[in-house]
This record gives C-alpha cells, structure tokens and sequence, in this order.
C-alpha cells in the first residue's frame, strides 16, 4: 500500500466526505458526537494495549476531525496552525507525563 502525503489524506477525506454529503454545516453536532466516539476507540485500544486497534482509532480520529473542521467552514491546516501558534513557545514542565503550562 502507497502512502500517501499529509496534504494528499486530507484532499481524499474532504472529497469522500463531499461525496457523501458530510460538509453540511448543519451536522457539526453529530459530527462532534463521531469525533468523541472515534477517540474513545482509541483510548479503549490504549487501555487493552491492542496497537492494530489503536491505529484504527486514531486514524478515524483523523478522519471524523477533518470533517469536523470542513463543516465549521475551516481547513485541517488553520486550525492546526492556529494551534500550533498558541502552543509554539509555551512554557511548562511534565508532572505524571502529561505537559503543565506556566
């Protein structure tokens, strides 16, 4: 199987998604629920240490995520951009591996 670019994943989801008729901005809720849902497969396959699981569950993350941002009328990019830039040059240290701002 040929791996595909970052760039090329998301133009794949957003013209399936298109396809079936997901962009719909008024989804945002159902679509928020598929997020949540999604992510909890991930942590549920994290709790039960199944790796192949895990990687379903946050490639689906991914996937429901991309949507997700497309229906609020932004692209995956903004809003990891966004992010990035609110985190870049944030300060803190890790208590029981999880990462405390100052």
């Amino acid at each position: 199987m040929k791996e595909l670019s970052f760039d090329q994943l998301i133009i794949n989801v957003h013209d399936w998604a298109n396809d079936k008729g997901l962009i719909d901005p008024s989804f945002v809720k159902s679509q928020f629920v598929k997020v949540v849902e999604e992510l909890g497969e991930a942590a549920s396959a994290i709790s039960k240490n199944k790796p192949d699981e895990l990687i379903d569950g946050l490639g689906d993350t991914f996937v429901t995520l991309i949507i997700l941002t497309m229906q609020c009328g932004l692209t995956p990019q903004e809003a990891l951009n966004s992010a990035w830039n609110e985190i870049k040059d944030r300060k803190g240290k890790i208590v029981s591996g999880t990462f405390i701002k100052q």
